[in-house]
């Protein structure tokens, strides 16, 4: 895509788990989604051989001179991360430069006031740890992209006279060594919407990305054999043009050849009007064309069986009847959960930041509110999250000893139509004592807070935190504690809480 349309960044911010039949999983079976994937066909399975879906949010700024996610500067990463999980996405694709991985870089715009609090001092990288633990620890899945060679903006090739081959190979080596053993990590986004010049299948080893992504998927299998090597598709092939990554023609004559078999997965990108103009959006039949379009791009790949099939990013402004139309086709194509499990297309969406200039996000402009017109187009295809933990292989987050972990149940006691009452019982779900604990939720509706009792908290819109008190912070290993609290107006349900815990 036309990055320089689509990344006017704001200046002052300087898997589904669900078995592909009914009565496919016993009652006994593991969660779907532990440990690393691999490929099956068309499919990807969990550790267990499980199918799986992924079905996500691109949460970018690691790529960028600010060289860390971006909403830090008004949220902690961790609520971000809670948010994410709470509006029903599983995955993170993370967009970062090569410029990460230079000694000492640190990242900028991070506020430490009150908030991000442990990521004080810490590099880019270090931050990053911190992002992959607390999102294994939530059941989140992440895939790293890198999204380009350094933060001045993206390369159409997969090098560059600053950045040369050796040194993208070296670095997406270094990342995958690093988070070894850490199956929050599933894979690795090889480079980001390769374009002209670069090709697939024409033999120049200058140009030909195909081949460079099999010299790149090979060299990251060679440190980590357990990861899946994403590989996006390019701009042109045979005289046929597309969006910059979205072109996956190719793999029909020219696969991608990885030495650890089953764990190739495509990615293509595609677009609306708000990121620029194609011709089929013009077409007479408009929206009917766009099944077959797909179909040709990259569709195939996956209806043929012939590999995994990812779409890393699609968005829109949705301001548009064109772009409106747009995405309901796509989701619709991109195959519903209820009807197909995770026999369907793996998905991103770009992006969860607003501030993509020529996308918005999920999030409204004051990385707090939740634009629900556009999350409610990709309801059908979202899919439950992973199991938590991770497996504990990369950097450690507690070096002291065993991670703390905590889970929260939220029950109503009673509803009155102009208020309620609530209990949300705290539970030590780890191997180590509690010293504190947290627990976050955001209603659907206006709900608010009246009172509290055995917690303290703070709400805003939507989004409450509800904190210890002195007298019930520690919980001891397979202890509980609890807190209630009065809220107005009734008839608001029970929303999705998840628990931090120190």
């Amino acid at each position: 895509m036309f990055r320089s349309l689509r990344r006017a960044l704001c200046a002052a911010a300087a898997a589904l788990l669900l078995p592909l039949g009914a009565g496919a999983q016993t009652a006994h079976a593991a969660e779907p989604g532990a440990g690393y994937w691999h490929t099956s066909g068309r499919q990807i399975l969990d550790a267990a051989g499980q199918p799986v879906r992924m079905a996500g949010v691109n949460w970018f700024g690691f790529e960028t001179a600010n060289h860390v996610v971006h909403g830090l500067w008004a949220r902690d990463y961790k609520s971000m991360i809670d948010q994410m999980r709470s509006q029903g996405f599983n995955t993170i694709r993370m967009p970062y430069s090569d410029d990460i991985l230079k000694p000492g870089t640190m990242p900028d715009s991070v506020n430490h006031d009150g908030k991000n609090t442990d990521l004080r001092g810490l590099t880019s990288l270090q931050v990053l740890d911190r992002i992959v633990a607390y999102a294994g620890r939530s059941g989140l899945k992440i895939v790293l992209d890198r999204h380009r060679p350094d933060a001045a903006g993206q390369s159409a090739l997969w090098y560059t006279s600053a950045v040369p081959e050796s040194t993208w190979i070296a670095n997406l080596k270094s990342l995958a060594a690093r988070y070894k053993g850490d199956s929050t990590v599933i894979g690795i986004d090889l480079h980001n919407e390769p374009h002209d010049p670069a090709c697939w299948g024409c033999g120049d080893t200058a140009r030909d990305w195909r081949l460079a992504a099999q010299r790149a998927g090979n060299a990251v299998l060679s440190v980590n054999p357990e990861l899946l090597i994403m590989v996006e598709g390019v701009q042109s092939h045979n005289g046929t043009n597309g969006w910059w990554g979205g072109n996956l023609m190719g793999v029909a004559q020219y696969p991608v050849q990885l030495d650890v078999p089953n764990r190739l997965v495509y990615s293509a990108h595609d677009y609306a009007t708000s990121v620029a103009q194609q011709p089929w959006f013009s077409d007479p039949s408009f929206p009917a064309n766009l099944p077959a379009i797909w179909d040709k791009y990259w569709g195939y790949v996956f209806k043929q069986d012939i590999a995994p099939v990812w779409l890393g990013e699609f968005g829109t402004t949705l301001q548009s009847a064109v772009d409106q139309k747009w995405l309901a086709e796509l989701v619709k194509y991109l195959r519903s959960t209820s009807a197909h499990g995770a026999d369907s297309f793996h998905w991103t969406f770009w992006s969860w930041n607003p501030n993509s200039g020529d996308t918005g996000g999920i999030l409204k402009d004051d990385w707090q509110t939740v634009d629900t017109v556009k999350d409610g187009y990709l309801a059908s295809i979202k899919a439950p999250g992973f199991p938590p933990g991770g497996d504990g292989g990369g950097p450690d987050p507690d070096p002291g000893g065993g991670t703390p972990a905590c889970s929260a149940a939220y029950s109503v006691s009673s509803d009155w139509g102009g208020g309620f009452n609530a209990e949300v019982r705290v539970s030590n779900t780890g191997s180590t004592p509690l010293k504190s604990w947290k627990v976050t939720w955001n209603w659907s509706g206006t709900q608010k807070v009246t009172s509290m009792w055995n917690a303290s908290y703070t709400q805003t819109g939507n989004s409450v935190t509800a904190m210890n008190v002195a007298h019930n912070g520690g919980v001891p290993t397979g202890g509980s504690a609890g807190f209630g609290f009065a809220g107005a107006p009734g008839g608001g349900g029970v929303p999705r809480v998840s628990c931090t815990a120190t």
